[in-house]
């Protein structure tokens, strides 16, 4: 079974004419497999957004690979690329990202627009995992839920395609320690539920007591055997 997630000597520079400029993001190899959770840690600005943005395929990497169940990603192009995303990549953006103006149901129902699940079972299943992850006002929009609900409503977006793979960045940033603690074991949760690997960026020293595996942004641009396991 092809890894979850396969990370080849990646690099990215944003100007990609500065050669001699050190990268932004820098991985030699690193592996999550199929169910697996990981977290990644480094402080601000040590580029943990950036590399999640590599994974998503919403930057183009300066060198290196990244394959999602097997796939290349970048190799695939418009489209594709987006169909691929929808069926097999869940995000849960820091600052949550949900459609304003769209209700809770709403937002759900689109993660699952280039899923493979049955059109005719979207409002079921969109309902039903609001309804698992404590959102009973499925009409509300997000600007009429606290933030701990817009955070449960972005993680039902995530897993409702079952994706093979959900990216988590800095998930706690903007919750108090007891919330914070919750909400990790929140998209745990939903995820084991999908059958998602999950990879999770903070600098929060207190997310690593909850996952098994914690690796350093640092450590990875290392040999390539870092990561593997």
């Amino acid at each position: 079974m092809a890894a979850a997630l396969r990370i080849e000597d990646l690099s990215f520079r944003y100007d990609r004419g500065a050669v001699d400029a050190p990268p932004v993001v820098r991985v030699g190899h690193f592996e999550l497999a199929q169910g697996e959770m990981a977290l990644l840690r480094g402080h601000s600005g040590s580029g943990k957004t950036t590399l999640l943005s590599l994974v998503a395929g919403l930057l183009e990497p300066t060198l290196g690979r990244v394959e999602i169940a097997g796939q290349e990603l970048h190799a695939l192009r418009g489209g594709a690329r987006d169909r691929f995303r929808g069926r097999h990549l869940g995000l849960v953006f820091q600052t949550f990202n949900l459609l304003h103006g769209f209700s809770a149901m709403e937002n759900v129902l689109a993660g699952l627009m280039f899923s493979d699940i049955p059109r005719k079972e979207h409002d079921e299943r969109a309902r039903a995992l609001l309804g698992r992850l404590g959102i009973e006002r499925v009409d509300a929009r997000p600007e009429a839920l606290s933030v701990g609900q817009q955070q449960r409503v972005a993680v039902a977006r995530a897993v409702a395609a079952r994706p093979t793979l959900v990216l988590a960045d800095e998930p706690t940033a903007s919750l108090d320690p007891e919330n914070a603690d919750a909400a990790i074991e929140l998209i745990k949760g939903a995820c084991a539920e999908a059958g998602a690997a999950l990879l999770c960026v903070s600098h929060d020293p207190a997310a690593s007591s909850h996952f098994e595996r914690v690796e350093d942004l640092a450590a990875l641009a290392g040999p390539s055997t870092v990561g593997v396991h």
